[in-house]
C-alpha cells in the first residue's frame, strides 16, 4: 500500500499551541497505547503501520515542517518537500513525480492520497486499502472515499453518489454550501468530500502532464513557484467520468478547531493542571511548567504554551483565527530534525535559548557573522567541533563562540544547553552552513 499523507498548512485555528512552522499535526495530546503523549501525524503513521505493516508511506509537506516529521518520525518516512504552498493538485502531482522519478515506484501501483489530520481508528486504514483496490479496477480511473454525514456541516464539500450501494458512480461534487443546501444535498444521499483519493500512479502522472508542462520531477520541483493555486477536486475529479466512491462510516473527525479537537482528547487535561469540582466540560493543554488553575468553568478550553495563553469558550473557539493573525509573535518553540529549541528570555541584543539535542544527533556545523554565541551545557554528554577542534563536553562545561567561528555540537546521549546569543542584528538568516571536517 502506497499513501501519500498531504501535510500542508500552518494550523492558527489551534493556537497557541500551533504557529508558522508547527502545525497542528505535531502537537502531541493523543494518549497511545504505551500510555506516552503522541501527536496526530505519530498517531496516523502508527495506526497505517500496525493495518498494513509493509505500507510505504510518502507525506507531501512544506520546507518547514522536514525537521517536525524526521524528530517525531524518524528517517523512515518518504518526505516530498513542496517549495511553497499551491493547494492539493499541483501538491499530488509533485508528489506522484517523486514517487516514480525518485522511489522508482512502477506506474500500475495504487497510490492513495489522505490528509495527515482526521482522527480515525483501525477501520479507517482498512477502509484505504479497499479504495487502492477499487482503483486498480480496469473501469476505475478514480475512486474517492464518500464520509457519512453526520449533520448538514458548511465545512465541507459533497459526492452525490448514482446510488446507495456501498460502491457507486460518482454523480456529481458540490461545493461548501450553506446549511440549508446541505440539508438538500444530503436529502439526495450526498455524502461528505473527506479529501481521500485512490488511483493508479500512472493515471496521475498522465493528469500531471496534461496540466502541467514539465519533464520530470526536479523540473516540475524547479517550477513549482509558477504554477497556479488549485485543488485536486477542481482540476480532476470534478472532471473525470470514470470515477467511483466508497462510503465510509466509521470514526472520522476534522480536528480543525478547539472545540472539535478537545472532542476526541481521552482526558481533560494535558500538563500541569488543576480542575475544582465546579467545572463543567473544561479542557486544559498547558506545555509551560507552571499550574494552571481553573475553577467554576463551564464549556472552556485552555491552552497555555510559549507562544501565548488561550482562555475560550469552547464554541467561540472556532473564529480564533483573525485574532491570532494579528499577532506579532517570535516563534518560541520549534522541533528540529536533532530536537527542539525553546525561547526563554529575548531583547533586542540578546536571545536565551533552551536546546535539546536528541541521543546521536547533532546541529548543523556553521558560523555567524553578526553575533557571539555560549552554549552552557546543564545535562548529558556529549562533543564540540569549534573551527575544526573537536572536544569532550558534559554537565557544568561553558563554551564560547565568537562571531566568524564554525562550531557545532554532538549529543553522545540526550544533551540539554543553554544557548545565549549576543549581538546588535540577531537573525535565523545569520547563519552559514558547512560540511564537518
Amino acid at each position: 500500500m502506497h499513501i501519500v499523507l498531504l501535510s500542508g498548512g500552518s494550523g492558527k485555528r489551534l493556537w497557541p499551541l500551533s504557529n508558522d512552522i508547527r502545525s497542528k499535526q505535531f502537537i502531541k495530546i493523543f494518549k497511545s497505547g504505551g500510555g506516552e503523549y503522541e501527536s496526530m501525524v505519530q498517531r496516523m503513521y502508527r495506526q497505517i503501520l500496525d493495518v498494513d505493516k509493509s505500507a510505504a508511506v510518502t507525506i507531501a509537506t512544506s520546507k518547514m515542517q522536514v525537521s517536525s516529521i524526521h524528530n517525531q518520525l524518524g528517517g523512515g518516512v518518504g518526505i516530498c518537500v513542496e517549495p511553497c504552498r499551491r493547494d492539493t493538485f499541483p501538491a499530488i502531482a509533485l508528489a506522484a513525480a517523486y514517487l516514480h522519478d525518485v522511489e522508482k515506484i512502477s506506474g500500475e501501483e495504487p497510490v492513495i492520497v489522505c490528509p495527515v489530520d482526521p482522527y480515525v481508528e483501525k477501520d479507517y486504514f482498512e477502509a484505504l486499502k479497499a479504495l487502492g483496490e477499487i482503483a486498480g479496477e480496469e473501469e476505475t480511473n478514480l475512486a474517492v472515499m464518500g464520509l457519512e454525514p453526520t449533520y448538514p456541516s458548511e465545512k465541507y464539500g459533497y459526492v452525490i453518489p448514482a446510488d446507495t450501494e456501498k460502491v457507486s458512480s460518482v454523480k456529481t461534487f458540490k461545493e461548501k454550501p450553506d446549511a440549508k443546501t446541505a440539508e438538500e444535498y444530503i436529502s439526495q444521499g450526498a455524502l461528505w468530500n473527506g479529501g481521500v483519493f485512490a488511483f493508479q500512479l500512472k493515471y496521475m502522472l498522465e493528469k500531471a502532464h496534461q496540466l502541467i508542462d514539465f519533464a520530470d520531477y526536479r523540473d516540475l520541483y524547479e517550477k513549482y513557484d509558477t504554477l497556479t493555486k488549485i485543488s485536486f477536486d477542481y482540476a480532476v475529479a470534478e472532471k473525470e467520468d470514470k470515477i467511483k466512491v466508497m462510503r465510509f462510516k466509521g470514526q472520522w473527525k476534522d480536528l480543525g478547531t478547539w472545540n472539535t479537537l478537545t472532542e476526541a482528547m481521552e482526558e481533560p487535561v494535558v500538563g500541569k493542571a488543576i480542575v475544582n469540582d465546579k467545572c463543567e466540560n473544561v479542557h486544559i493543554v498547558n506545555e509551560l511548567d507552571v499550574p494552571v488553575l481553573c475553577m467554576g468553568l463551564k464549556d472552556v478550553v485552555v491552552s497555555a504554551s510559549p507562544e501565548g495563553i488561550l482562555v475560550s469558550d469552547k464554541e467561540q473557539s472556532s473564529y480564533i483565527k483573525p485574532f491570532v493573525d494579528d499577532i506579532d509573535q517570535q516563534i518560541m518553540f520549534a522541533e528540529k530534525s536533532w530536537g527542539s529549541f525553546r525561547v526563554l528570555d529575548a531583547t533586542e541584543e540578546s536571545l536565551t535559548i533552551k536546546v535539546t539535542l536528541n541521543s546521536g544527533h547533532k546541529m548543523n556545523y556553521h558560523s555567524h557573522e553578526r553575533r557571539d554565541e555560549v552554549w552552557n551545557v546543564i545535562s548529558g554528554r556529549g562533543r564540540t567541533i569549534i573551527d575544526g577542534v573537536e572536544t569532550p563536553v558534559k554537565a557544568g562545561d561553558v563554551i564560547q563562540m565568537k562571531a566568524g567561528r564554525k562550531h557545532t555540537i554532538i549529543a553522545i546521549e540526550e544533551l540539554k544547553v543553554i544557548e545565549i546569543q549576543l549581538g546588535k542584528e540577531i537573525s535565523v538568516h545569520d547563519k552559514q552552513k558547512f560540511p564537518l571536517p
